[in-house]
Parts: structure tokens; sequence; C-alpha cells
């Protein structure tokens, strides 16, 4: 069990927490919720001991050992991906460790001698039958195998167990770090935004991963289903308060709302007693026969706590431009076929799908799936003219008008520009006033319009490219991963927009509630070859899973 009590964080007068409180049961499946910058990882943070609140008390079950998961993997060197997700099983690793090299002493020639550079004396052999019998009951032989199901399981084959994790991307990286934490198998386990850099495979892994993990988990998620599906509670961090909900994220939905009006309507009832007893104070202050009352009743009024109302989670209000109608016909493929370069002069090249044929109609909104490199990121690129085929024809219908977001958009930014500047240098027609409106739809309100990009959160970016996007009047868009990086109220309002959209869109994303409330098609990219579902993403899954 985890408790906090009268917990207080501020940085730089700002305050975090302000008196709170919070209680992690033996069982607790908690998804942890609340606008970004909250303080949501300020309290991951406490909690892992990084850091101390200002005041407060943390307690813990002794011998409670803790596992976290956080965005920063910090450096990783001189292991093979294997070697390194081992070395995140803690004690029992530590064991193995210092029973390989006992056995190795054993292993010496006899004439070494029991007390010789490599033999083993009577506190040795006695200290080797110790750490055998911990190391067994610890799990310790099947810890390799265990660890090569979990890394799998996220995703990586088997044939690149053996390579350093030099050798890997900052998104395996990820991963890899996140199979060290789960090979712990802690008490407690933290988990900020763990589907970061996970496909929808590796997501539902995961998934059933927690639901039968034995342990506590405190998880925080931008993946609305995932979180919904794997938390049985759910804890909001907002506005300086902590504040437990004892339902799922769908009931923390609802019941935010009827808190919020229950509190709405204590508030005007209090506003309504004051008003009435400043009325007395007023009328009666100067008679000497009512003093002893008046005088009264202003203690009483200044020992009043006032209601105050939190101020909502901003989020953005996308409204699109007039549609410019296109043909029935949006996108032709016909015997499509995609390769890349290899990656060392002399191999072959790396296809990566061929014979794809299908028709993407007006107004269909359809969802690209597959595992993680099937393909899905190259089939958008042809389709939006960023890549050049390598076989077969993709045609563009008549009046088609695309707009492309990657998920490395946000790479063309200029650092040296404020928002403001950025936006307009892509919008030259608009105006001063309708730039700053569309910023504000997209959260950058005041002077936050001013900010460099340089210095703007991945999330941030992803807005500001989103912004100058969907200000222009496109009927197909072409959508790689929109959704990272914005959190669950941001993502609930491209959805609103999307699916008001009059045009077509082509998404690929791995957050199934926004795929199931979008897309009336999918085309699932499956060992190079397309199999197309003409129904929502529900009636892909159930014929998927059957």
């Amino acid at each position: 069990m985890l408790k906090l009590s009268d917990i207080r964080l501020a940085y730089a007068g700002r305050v975090i927490f302000d008196s709170g409180e919070f209680l992690v049961r033996p069982g607790d499946k908690i998804g942890l919720v609340g606008p970004n910058g909250a303080g949501k990882t300020s309290l991951f943070r406490i909690i892992a001991g990084i850091e101390r609140p200002d005041s407060g008390t943390l307690h813990f079950d002794p011998g409670t050992v803790i596992g976290y998961f956080a965005q920063d993997v910090g450096e990783m060197s001189g292991r093979s991906a294997l070697e390194e997700t081992l070395a995140g099983a803690g004690k029992v690793y530590e064991l193995g460790l210092e029973l390989a090299e006992l056995e190795h002493r054993m292993s010496a020639p006899e004439d070494a001698g029991a007390l010789g550079a490599y033999g083993l004396s009577d506190a040795d052999m006695e200290r080797y039958g110790d750490v055998q019998i911990a190391f067994a009951q610890a799990g310790g032989y099947d810890l390799e195998s265990r660890a090569e199901a979990i890394l799998g399981g996220l995703g990586l084959a088997k044939d690149r167990l053996g390579e350093p994790v030099e050798a890997f991307s900052g998104g395996w990286k990820m991963r890899i770090a996140l199979a060290r934490i789960l090979l712990l198998d802690p008490d407690l386990l933290l988990m900020d935004e763990p589907t970061n850099h996970l496909d929808l495979e590796s997501i539902v892994w995961l998934e059933a991963w927690l639901k039968a993990f034995k342990g506590d988990l405190v998880m925080t998620s931008h993946d609305r289903e995932f979180m919904t599906r794997t938390c049985t509670r759910t804890v909001e961090v907002a506005c300086g308060a902590i504040t437990a909900y004892s339902g799922d994220y769908d009931f923390y939905e609802r019941e935010r709302v009827l808190r919020r009006d229950q509190l709405i309507a204590s508030q005007k009832r209090q506003e309504a007693m004051l008003a009435k007893e400043e009325e007395f104070i007023a009328r009666f202050a100067a008679r000497a026969s009512h003093a002893a009352q008046v005088q009264s009743r202003v203690k009483t009024i200044e020992k009043i706590e006032r209601i105050v109302i939190p101020p909502d989670p901003k989020v953005i209000k996308v409204r699109f431009e007039a549609t410019p109608r296109s043909g029935d016909i949006v996108v032709d493929m016909v015997d499509l076929a995609k390769s890349w370069p290899p990656y060392l002069p002399g191999s072959p090249e790396r296809q990566v799908f061929r014979g794809l044929t299908a028709t993407v109609r007006r107004g269909d909104k359809v969802a690209v799936t597959g595992v993680n490199g099937a393909g899905k990121s190259s089939l958008l690129k042809v389709i939006a003219g960023e890549a050049r085929a390598s076989g077969g024809v993709c045609t563009i219908g008549a009046g088609v008008r695309i707009g492309y977001f990657s998920q490395h958009s946000s790479d063309v930014l200029i650092p040296s520009r404020s928002i403001f500047e950025e936006v307009r240098e892509r919008l030259p027609q608009a105006t001063e006033g309708a730039i700053k409106n569309l910023l504000g739809a997209f959260q950058f309100t005041g002077d936050d319009a001013d900010k460099r990009v340089g210095i703007l959160s991945g999330g941030e970016k992803s807005r500001v490219m989103l912004a100058c996007l969907l200000a222009l009047p496109l009927n197909l868009f072409i959508l790689d991963e929109p959704t990272n990086h914005l959190d669950i109220g941001s993502r609930a309002a491209l959805l609103e927009a999307l699916r008001d959209f009059e045009g077509t869109v082509a998404i690929v994303s791995h957050d199934r509630y926004f795929l199931r409330h979008l897309v009336n098609r999918v085309f699932e990219i499956d060992h190079g070859r397309l199999r197309t579902f003409e129904g929502d993403f529900g009636y892909y899954l159930e014929k998927r899973e059957g």
C-alpha cells in the first residue's frame, strides 16, 4: 500500500499540489489523468523517490519494490537488447551475475586449490548454495525466456535481440526500457505514457499483460480505450488538487461533470447566502442597536471558505473552412508496390508492399492498419506524393486537394520563429485576426502565440502543424499518427472535427477509440499485401479476431 498525505509542491511560486492526498490500495489499477503540466509526472517522481515534496508525508509498506517507466529512457549502451532488458530485473539479475561468477570459479582446474585464485572456500560454497536457492525462488532460471517473451510482445523480432542497443532508434529504445520495467515485475508499477511508440498489436499485448499483473498500477495515457480497459480507478491531477474517482475513465468523465454541476450549484447557494448577509450588514451597520449582530455576521462570513470553480481544461476547437468538392473517385491504386533502398550497399532493396489494389471514394474515412514496419506510412507517402511508387499506379482523382500530416511534420518548423510567425508564413493570405483566432482554437492564446518554436513540446508542435493544415481549403486529409502527443481532450476535439469533415480521410493511428468513432473502412497491410474491410473499426477487429 502507498499513501501520500498533505502533499505540497511548488515551483517558482506556482503551486502544483496543495494539501494533496493519494492512496494506492492492494490490487489497485489507477489511471492518472489531468491537463498537460498539471503535475502528473511530478506525482510519479515523488512516489518513485526521485523528487521530494515541499511538505507532507509518504508511507509505503516495508519492502515495496517500485518500477517506474518514464518518457526519458536515459543512456543505453554497451549491451545487447536482451542484456539491457535482463539488467532491469533488479535483485534476481544481480543474483544471476553472482551465480555465474561462482560457477566460473568452480569450473577452474582442480589443482587451483580450494583457496586458489579460482577456487572456492567453504564459505564460498555455502554462499553458492544460498544464491542458487534464492535465484531459483525468484524465477531466475526462466528469466531469459520471460525477457524474450516481453520483448516479442512489444514487437522486437527475435533475430534482433542480440543487436547492441546503440543500433536502435529512440522509439525502439523506449520499448526496451518498457520491457526492463515489466521484467522487474514490481509491487508498484508507475507508467508514464507507456503506449507512445507502440503499434496496435503491441498495445493489445501490453493491455493483456497489465490485466494479468498481480501488483499495483498507476498509469497515465493519452489512449482513452487503453486507459479504460486497463484501469478500474481514476485519479485527476488538476488546479493544485488530487481528486479520486471510484471508476474507470468513462465513469470519471460522467462523474466529473456531475461533481462540477453540483459545485456550481453550491457556489450559487453560497453567493446568495453571502449577498443576504452583506445586505444585512450594510443596512444595519450604522445602528447601535444591531452592532453585536452586525459584528457577529461580519466574523462569520470572513471565516467562510469561498467555493471556487476550477477552470475547464482547454481543448482545441476545430472548424473547417468550406470543403471543395472532389470527384467521386479520390484515390485509385492498381498493383501498387513500394521498396526502399537497402541499408547497406550491395544488399537487396527493402520491399514493404506489392500488388496493392483498392479505391478510395469521396467521403470515405479509411484507417490504414498493420504491424510495425508493414508499410502503413510508406503507403500514405505514396498517396500524398511524398514518395514514388516502385511499381503499379496510384491515381489521384479530379479536384482532389491533399493535406498531409506525418509523424515528422513538425521537423520542418523553424525553431527561431514564433508560433504566430510560423503560421503566418504558411497562411500568407490570412489576416492577423484570423491567425490569432485559429491559434486560439488550438490552445495558443494571448502571449502563447509569441513562443519560439524551438521551446515547444512535441504536442505543441503537432498542434501548430494541425492548425496550419486544417485551416486550408482541402478535401483529402492524409494523416499519419496525428494524435501522437495530443492529450485525451485534444484528441476528442480533433475526432469531432474529422467526423464533421465533408471530405475524405486516410489515417494511421494506434488509438482504437479514435478509429472506432471515425472510420468506415479499413485497409490492412499484411505481409506486403492489402486486405480491405468494408465496415467500421469494430467490424474490422471482429473479423480479424474471428
